[in-house]
């Protein structure tokens, strides 16, 4: 389900960095008293009360002007604000209401979004928010983002003008939502095409065709899918446009309303960097992921251009190609496990066939539920056959086992002292959990909790 987005706006050095930071609950964006700093957008999932939200730190829109990077920055904000479902109005308690003011509140009037006005940096008893009334959003909270005064009553604010949460959008709950992923150019539309058989999307050599999220339901094998069709998605520092920052937005949510992430990537030019930050998003997410390796006719006529090997010989060097070729790939992303990797063609259609029905065994998995009496017996087996550690000459001792979510499974242990469980045989449980009740590469999250606590 896509989260409602809550874009801080303003102008230049209002506190914007500080108040997400705050709301975030860790040192997440640059703080610092030069106007400008922020050049890129930041975006987390908090908690607001009950509801989860995605919040967006932007740049200022107006101010510091002459400076070309400062007008992307101005774009980059325009784009948050466009896409915003709720706008949180920062000014400087301190400065008072200036001109740069006004053009800010007139651009979010323009937006129609709702809007929750906040005067920052009155820590110090200096400033009024009564001038910033006249603004026509009503009389301003007062905050200190510096010393994290006023934020709950924003917080209030800010959960009385969220969308409901019927409006939301979502994957239809019996199709398997797949955010297809990639950097610019990296053949996901034309993935998306070949698995359609149709050309449904636009492909183009161009990068950065695809500039908006594309929703399209297939059914395979009496299984429906919705795949999800995105912009590329480059690194932070490499996103030099507000088109692509906007549209950089877009693929972050559109993986939030998905449930199993495919990054598509060049073979021809191997998993780079951005590749691998692109994974990760996924793994962030919490996601199942899917690396699929396109143009792999490339590499592979490369590699066989000057070759007289027969038949039979170029299928066993091909075979020994793909295994150091994932090899090496997979050394970029350690926190990914042993997550599938698909060889594919999108214009001839080669591998895709593999796609969808792994993509369904994924979707069983992450919604996996164990019966509590077979965890509890699981985690028995695997205490037996390799005791956790004693450090000190104490043992822990595990009491109890129950899972509480799913999609991804989320087990909690009981134990005796949670500090006594090392991370690596937290490991060792969470590979034998993995292997006893097929869980493969999904990601399984293991908690710990003193055994005197009530089990939920």
């Amino acid at each position: 389900m896509s989260l409602p987005l809550i874009a801080i706006i303003g102008r230049t050095n209002v506190g914007k960095s500080t108040l997400f930071n705050r709301l975030v609950g860790q040192r997440r964006a640059v703080v610092e008293d030069v106007a400008g700093v922020t050049r890129d957008r930041l975006y987390a999932e908090i908690e607001l009360g009950a509801r989860r939200v995605m919040l967006v730190d932007t740049g200022g829109l107006v101010g510091a002007e002459g400076d070309e990077l400062i007008a992307q920055v101005r774009g980059q904000a325009a784009q948050a604000l466009a896409e915003a479902d709720v706008l949180l109005l920062l000014f400087d308690g301190q400065e008072g209401l200036v001109a740069p003011d006004h053009e800010v509140a007139e651009a979010a009037r323009r937006s129609g979004k709702p809007v929750v006005p906040v005067v920052n940096k009155l820590e110090s008893g200096r400033g009024e928010t009564e001038p910033f009334a006249e603004l026509g959003f009503g009389t301003p909270l007062a905050v200190s983002a510096l010393h994290n005064h006023g934020l709950h009553d924003v917080e209030q604010a800010l959960l009385e003008v969220l969308p409901p949460e019927s409006e939301t959008e979502a994957i239809p709950e019996d199709a398997i939502g797949l955010a297809i992923l990639g950097r610019p150019n990296a053949g996901k539309s034309a993935v998306t095409n070949a698995l359609l058989g149709t050309p449904r999307m636009i492909v183009s050599e161009m990068p950065g065709t695809t500039r908006d999220v594309v929703d399209t339901l297939l059914q395979y094998d009496e299984q429906g899918f919705v795949l999800v069709d995105t912009p590329g998605l480059r690194r932070r520092g490499r996103r030099s446009t507000g088109l692509e920052y906007y549209s950089s937005l877009r693929t972050l949510r559109a993986l939030q309303r998905a449930e199993i992430g495919v990054v598509v990537f060049d073979a021809s030019e191997g998993l780079t960097q951005q590749d691998a930050a692109i994974a990760l998003e996924v793994d962030r997410a919490g996601r199942p992921l899917i690396l699929l390796a396109n143009k792999w006719d490339l590499v592979r006529e490369k590699a066989f251009e000057d070759s007289d090997l027969s038949p039979p010989q170029r299928k066993t060097a091909e075979r020994l190609l793909r295994k150091d070729f994932e090899r090496v790939a997979r050394d970029r992303l350690k926190f990914a496990g042993q997550c599938p990797f698909l060889f594919t063609c999108a214009l001839t259609g080669e591998g895709l066939a593999e796609l969808l029905p792994l993509a369904a065994k994924l979707h069983r998995q992450y919604h996996t539920q164990v019966e509590t009496r077979l965890l509890n017996r699981a985690i028995q087996e695997a205490v037996a056959r390799h005791a956790p550690p004693s450090p000190g000459g104490r043992p822990a001792r595990i009491k109890y086992a129950t899972q509480v979510e799913t999609a991804p499974p989320v087990f909690v242990l009981f134990v005796n002292d949670p500090q006594l469980v090392h991370f690596s045989y937290q490991r060792y449980l969470l590979n034998s959990l993995r292997k006893r009740f097929d869980l493969g590469s999904i990601p399984v999250e293991l908690r710990l909790r003193k055994s005197s606590e009530s089990r939920k």
